[in-house]
């Protein structure tokens, strides 16, 4: 009886199954509970050959943070039609679909994770490369949400409101990780609120956000996100 042959696989075929497996192990695990070893036979390949690949669990670690800091940006792409409010209802679906995936990865790259030494044990201190990764994704979710908003040239108020929402979106998927104690649901829809309670707050002291509001809100049907948060206020109000 004949086995078949391993198929032996190219550099660059092996290095993206390494950073695959990898980026799977450090979803479900914080990076410092998780051995080159473990790569290793995770990936059918011996200890050895790891470091043929990558020179260290930093290197490997910072490639899978890499990968997944890219799929995350990508989930701020979005048609850029219809009624606001539901756009971002989708992208913040997407992003919590991300968040619900890769737990601990996730913590790891939105709190900068540890840094990994040469010899897999993991220190306190934070990697540039790290950083710059959540920077990228930060970045790229700020360009999406002013090309929503049909804006190229920001006023400081509207940087202002756009990152600061970004950071809110990143805190909150944050605490909610630890023990999801409110609906995900909800928590979008909230998210989603939020932009616009934002931006309301800023019209109140700047007449050009109150313009871009007014755009804004113009388009948006009574149920959907922003409309029900007018009607809910109004409410309040009587």
């Amino acid at each position: 009886m004949t086995t078949g042959a391993r198929r032996r696989m190219g550099v660059e075929e092996r290095r993206q199954q390494l950073i695959g497996v990898a980026l799977e192990l450090f979803s479900h695990r914080s990076p410092d509970e998780v051995s080159v070893d473990e790569i290793a036979s995770a990936a059918g390949i011996s200890r050895p050959l790891v470091y043929h690949y990558f020179p260290g669990k930093l290197s490997l670690y910072e490639a899978a943070l890499k990968r997944a800091s890219d799929d995350l940006a990508a989930r701020f792409a979005e048609p850029e039609e219809g009624p606001l409010g539901a756009r971002l209802l989708r992208v913040m679906g997407r992003y919590f679909d991300f968040v619900e995936e890769h737990g601990p990865g996730f913590s790891a790259l939105m709190r900068g994770g540890p840094a990994v030494t040469a010899g897999g044990s993991c220190s306190m201190s934070t990697s540039s490369t790290t950083n710059a990764l959540v920077d990228s994704v930060r970045q790229a979710a700020y360009v999406q949400i002013l090309a929503h908003l049909e804006v190229t040239d920001p006023p400081a108020r509207l940087e202002l409101v756009v990152r600061s929402w970004i950071s809110l979106a990143e805190s909150t998927a944050l605490i909610w990780l630890d023990g999801r104690r409110v609906p995900r649901a909800e928590l979008e829809v909230q998210l989603v609120q939020d932009f616009a309670a934002l931006t309301a707050v800023s019209a109140i002291h700047d007449e050009g956000m109150g313009a871009l509001l007014r755009r804004v809100l113009g388009d948006e049907p009574a149920d959907g996100p922003f409309g029900d948060l007018t009607g809910r206020l109004g409410a309040f109000a009587r």
